[in-house]
């Protein structure tokens, strides 16, 4: 099997689509050998975050010299950034083999009424992955929700991560963010340990701790008053934080007020890493911190005029963008490129954004669940009347570009699948490249 065939295999489990419950997956999973008992998980739910806040402790780990696993999704660039040791990908021919070796498998289950989803299959490849390979530790970071995630069917990890709860897949996890926590909390374990996001919501914060409490869990809650901003600007965040006694000024590149919780977040993993026995210098902290980048996290990817590349896709995403925006560009005219899913809470993700641009171009993803752009124009326009719709993603980028003069900047958001396919339009511009 060729590494194209073995894309075009799982590809083909997408149109079985989401089926919550961990039945299948464990099934599945016990099937092929129960990768999962041979390794040690620090396990990630959230809605906004998780991305970040998994490869800045997986970059930590690497750099200590254990050799780390890496697992996220979606993948923005390429199918294979899902499977990462140490910062790189799965090679294509091991991809190929594993799923050579596991199809069958799969389809056996399919033959029996027991569908493995896309995901659940991608999920079950990196475990084979990581074993093969001997990981040390694996940071796993959830798909959807958490409780019924086929993530989840891994025993106690040694540290569970909760990061920020917004409103997003509302019509599957619920419409507040309670019962959202409550799907997110589902990756607490009995008697394990539990490291939270420090800003959220007051009916999300409840649940953490009331689950952590009835699981038996020690619960750590980051605390964004112990980082203190010494410069902030478009390259990046500098601040001091006190780890274990130590005060460490830390330096990260990914852009946003949003990023340093993500990073204070992980720095109280890595301290819960380190009373369980992980030998994590201070100098790979400051290393493995500063040396993470990330595609569409407020990525900059020209400089006249500035683009940016960012995936918010709901109202947590959105608002730490808009927040970015009044920190560093209040001063500067702005031009969007925004296209969004029909499934998600466009109305409330735009309505604290939009009104921040001079002008907004709408753009149709490259999704089965995409928003036309002229229907999306009619939301936008309630809140930036300067709108115009394209179907085309390159001439909607051609017209930023023409709108544009030198000093202004072109921010394109609303959905991760749209920040793959403008990543690779933008960057084919070699004069805008950085």
């Amino acid at each position: 099997m060729t590494y194209n065939e073995a894309v075009e295999k799982i590809n083909s489990l997408l149109i079985f689509g989401s089926q919550p419950g961990l039945e299948r997956i464990g099934e599945f999973i016990k099937r092929i050998g129960s990768p999962d008992k041979k390794l040690k998980f620090v396990h990630v739910a959230g809605t906004n975050g998780k991305g970040s806040t998994c490869s800045f402790i997986s970059s930590v780990l690497t750099d200590s010299g254990y050799k780390t696993g890496l697992f996220i999704s979606p993948f923005v660039l390429d199918f294979r950034e899902r499977f990462m040791i140490d910062g790189k990908m799965i090679p294509p021919e091991v991809l190929a083999d594993i799923t050579e070796q596991l199809f069958p498998i799969a389809e056996q289950m399919k033959s029996e009424g027991k569908v493995i989803t896309e995901f659940e299959f991608v999920f079950a490849v990196a475990l084979m992955w990581y074993v093969r390979e001997k990981c040390d530790i694996v940071v796993l970071e959830t798909g959807l929700g958490g409780r019924f995630d086929a993530t989840n069917i891994i025993d106690t990890p040694l540290v569970s991560v909760i990061t920020s709860i917004s409103l997003d897949h509302t019509k599957i996890l619920g419409d507040t963010y309670a019962k959202i926590a409550f799907e997110k909390c589902g990756i607490i374990k009995p008697d394990g340990i539990t490291v939270a996001y420090g800003s959220q919501k007051k009916d999300a914060m409840e649940v953490i701790c009331q689950t952590a409490k009835g699981r038996n869990n020690k619960l750590v809650i980051a605390n964004f008053d112990e980082a203190k901003i010494i410069s902030s600007n478009i390259s990046g965040t500098t601040f001091d934080y006190r780890l274990d006694n130590n005060d460490l000024r830390i330096k990260i590149r990914l852009l946003g007020e949003h990023q340093v919780k993500n990073a204070v977040t992980a720095l109280c993993t890595i301290g819960i890493l380190r009373e369980q026995g992980c030998n994590i210098p201070d100098s790979a902290v400051l290393t493995g911190l500063e040396s993470v980048r990330f595609p569409a996290r407020m990525e900059l990817l020209g400089n006249s005029p500035l683009i940016f590349l960012d995936g918010a896709h709901n109202p947590g995403g959105t608002k730490a963008l808009s927040d970015t925006i009044d920190r560093y560009l209040s001063d500067k005219r702005k031009i969007g490129i925004v296209g969004m899913l029909a499934d998600k809470d466009i109305e409330n993700s735009l309505s604290v954004i939009l009104p921040k641009f001079e002008e907004i171009i709408t753009v149709t993803p490259n999704n089965p669940r995409k928003m036309p752009s002229k229907e999306l124009a009619e939301t936008v326009k309630k809140y930036c009347p300067c709108v115009m719709p394209f179907d085309d993603l390159k001439e909607a980028f051609m017209s930023a570009l023409s709108k544009a003069g030198k000093d202004d900047v072109i921010i394109v958001f609303g959905s991760l699948y749209l920040a793959s396919d403008m990543r690779k339009i933008i960057l084919s511009y070699d004069k805008h490249t950085l």
